[in-house]
């Protein structure tokens, strides 16, 4: 354990804590949301699943948004600065629940909550890519397990609030863990200074303007909508179609976040070495053969299986998408090209949400469902490892791309 804390900059170990609390936060209270504007305030679920996709589209759009900001003022500003807006939101839906404000004010207020966690990302991100040059896989696998740890914990927690507390105080106590979080990130982050700050300050498409980065965007969209399947096409598959009950689909999350809290840093240390394309590939093959099982098997046990490979490749590709995309940034763009990896991911889960929803209504059978839909995840695979021998190259070492000669000259 001393060796593992001494391999990463304190800084690493504070945002690594930093999202523990802040997922923690966000988990204790917002997942409660929907059950207070459906039993509370009487809104139909189908409404509330609308308020829920619109508020993904604003943290999808606060993450392109937040790497610009990233790269123009600075990481740490950036993330100080979200963290206050979120708990600046977390205190007026506090308020607004106990006072029984209008639905479109708390609706308007949960979207700023979505917001401000899209601004943080990139910035935390980027700082992680800053501080981790030649181990970048690890620290960003690092940074999924404190964040899963803090996902298993919030909902725990608020589940046992809920029972003793009014809906309201769910949302003060996210105020104070994200203060925790804040305070953190003050005292406990230190921001790397880069030579290319001059250019930074330009370029807000930069990462949409690169041909490589593209082509790797490209090649990761259809993982994305294999993986949009875990919380929506899944469930209802495992409860409605196969008949497990709701406690054993929550076993399968359970297990999903179990597994990553305890193999993820150790996977990624181990795949630090390879090609990165290597990990991208395996890992969406991964995805798509256990998503892929999940078509002929009926038993929990083998579900239990199945989610354990599914998890395997979510713990290989998702730390190794991180570690390229900020491999393939330009320095002083880094953030600008994580808060797009961020932006699409998000789209893309939400596309396959959707996919996945058209095809439980018109597909005959759980095969062609399950075949239809890990089709993409086996295309994604192949296109990986069909990649320019240019990108290739890219991929193959950690090191940020020194800007053109023009992109470095600063502009008056």
């Amino acid at each position: 354990m001393r060796d593992l804390f001494r391999r990463f900059d304190r800084g690493v170990w504070s945002l690594t804590l930093t999202q523990l609390i802040a997922s923690a936060g966000f988990s204790l209270a917002l997942p409660f949301l929907s059950l207070y504007l459906a039993r509370e305030r009487g809104l139909s679920m189908s409404v509330v699943g609308t308020i829920m996709l619109l508020a993904a589209f604003a943290g999808a759009l606060g993450q392109f948004w937040g790497g610009d900001l990233s790269d123009r003022f600075g990481r740490k500003s950036v993330l100080l600065g979200a963290i206050l807006f979120r708990i600046f939101v977390f205190t007026g839906l506090a308020f607004l629940i106990f006072r029984k404000g209008t639905i479109w004010s708390i609706v308007l207020m949960y979207m700023a909550v979505r917001l401000s966690g899209g601004l943080a990302m990139p910035a935390v991100s980027a700082l992680v890519a800053d501080l981790t040059v030649g181990k970048r896989v690890e620290g960003y696998g690092l940074l999924r397990v404190g964040a899963n740890v803090g996902w298993a914990l919030g909902p725990a927690l608020g589940g046992y609030l809920a029972s003793r507390f009014p809906y309201a105080f769910l949302f003060l106590f996210g105020a104070i863990a994200t203060s925790l979080a804040l305070l953190l990130v003050l005292f406990g982050v230190h921001e790397p200074k880069t030579r290319a700050m001059a250019a930074a300050a330009r370029g807000t498409f930069t990462a949409f303007k690169d041909p490589d980065f593209l082509r790797f965007l490209g090649a990761s969209i259809p993982v994305f909508l294999v993986a949009g399947q875990l919380v929506s096409t899944l469930s209802v598959f495992t409860v409605a179609k196969v008949g497990l009950s709701e406690a054993q689909f929550g076993s399968l999350l359970t297990l999903n976040g179990l597994l990553v809290v305890v193999f993820q840093y150790p996977l990624a240390r181990a795949v630090q070495g390879w090609p990165r394309r290597a990990g991208l590939a395996l890992g969406a093959l991964l995805y798509s053969l256990g998503y892929l099982s999940f078509g002929w098997i009926r038993s929990f046990p083998l579900m239990l299986l199945a989610m354990t490979v599914v998890t395997a490749g979510e713990m290989l590709f998702t730390p190794v998408a991180q570690a390229v995309a900020a491999d393939l940034a330009p320095e002083g763009h880094r953030g600008r090209y994580l808060g797009a990896l961020g932006l699409v991911e998000s789209f893309g889960w939400s596309g396959g949400a959707f996919l996945g929803g058209v095809l439980l209504d018109w597909a005959p059978n759980p095969q062609v469902l399950w075949g239809a839909i890990t089709s993409l995840g086996f295309l994604a695979a192949f296109l990986f490892g069909t990649l320019p021998q240019g990108l290739h190259r890219a991929l193959q070492k950690e090191a940020p791309r020194a800007l053109h000669e023009e992109d470095s000259r600063p502009r008056t």
